[in-house]
């Protein structure tokens, strides 16, 4: 995140620059070439050192952009010394969330009623009933898929959006240095109910981490495991 922040206030300086630089061409063209100054009209048609300066210039400046854009583009997407995986499937119209390295429990996210946004104190229409819950400090890497259409798992403040792809796993990383309740949505328009697919993310301390995944693991339980062990019971 704070990688692209500082890309992005890198741009807005190049931007600011080049928008005084043509704003400040045409006032000088207005004035230095107005038809009360040049009555008769130049018969110039050609200026090659001219030609070649706004071609190179422009050229050099998109380089400039690029070599950053892409070593940040790397970035995102090379997940190192990850603490631990969340995996993100986007359905019609949810998310399904997925934990294997914390007991492989997996759980679906959908979006609260109005009524029970305002019960909790939540943003209407961005609330869930299971949000992704992940410690503070830790490097998570975001594996995100999909089984019907497109979606996009977009939030925000973590710098993170990629598109869940039916047969394709996608793969981004995020790190929150602060704990609070963080927002998103799927930004891909994916059929009529696109708007009702927000995500939620609780940052929380580690310590209450390790107690969110204890009780996890007993509230989402794969029900195939579940039905073992009811087989198991009843067999002994």
């Amino acid at each position: 995140r704070d990688a692209i922040s500082s890309f992005h206030n890198e741009l807005v300086v190049i931007i600011t620059l080049i928008t005084i630089f043509v704003v400040a061409l045409l006032g000088y063209v207005m004035v230095r070439f107005s038809a009360k100054r040049h009555p008769v009209p130049s018969t110039t048609t050609h200026n090659t050192l001219l030609e070649v300066v706004w071609t190179a210039v422009p050229v050099l400046i998109l380089v400039i952009i690029a070599i950053p854009s892409f070593k940040l583009l790397y970035y995102e997407n090379r997940t190192e010394k990850a603490d631990f995986t969340l995996k993100v499937t986007g359905h019609q119209w949810y998310w399904s969330y997925e934990y294997p390295d914390q007991g492989d429990f997996a759980y679906d996210s959908n979006v609260l009623s109005d009524a029970d946004d305002a019960k909790q104190g939540k943003p209407r229409l961005l609330g869930v009933d299971n949000p992704v819950v992940v410690p503070v400090g830790a490097t998570v890497r975001v594996l995100i898929t999909g089984t019907d259409v497109i979606h996009s798992w977009y939030l925000p403040s973590a710098g993170v959006q990629e598109y869940a792809v039916v047969g394709h796993t996608n793969e981004s990383w995020f790190e929150f240095e602060h704990p609070g309740t963080f927002y998103g949505q799927c930004n891909q328009i994916c059929g009529v109910n696109h708007p009702f697919m927000p995500i939620e993310v609780d940052v929380v301390s580690k310590e209450d981490f390790q107690k969110w995944v204890d009780g996890a693991k007993k509230k989402f339980a794969k029900a195939g495991a579940a039905d073992t062990s009811v087989t198991l019971a009843a067999a002994q």
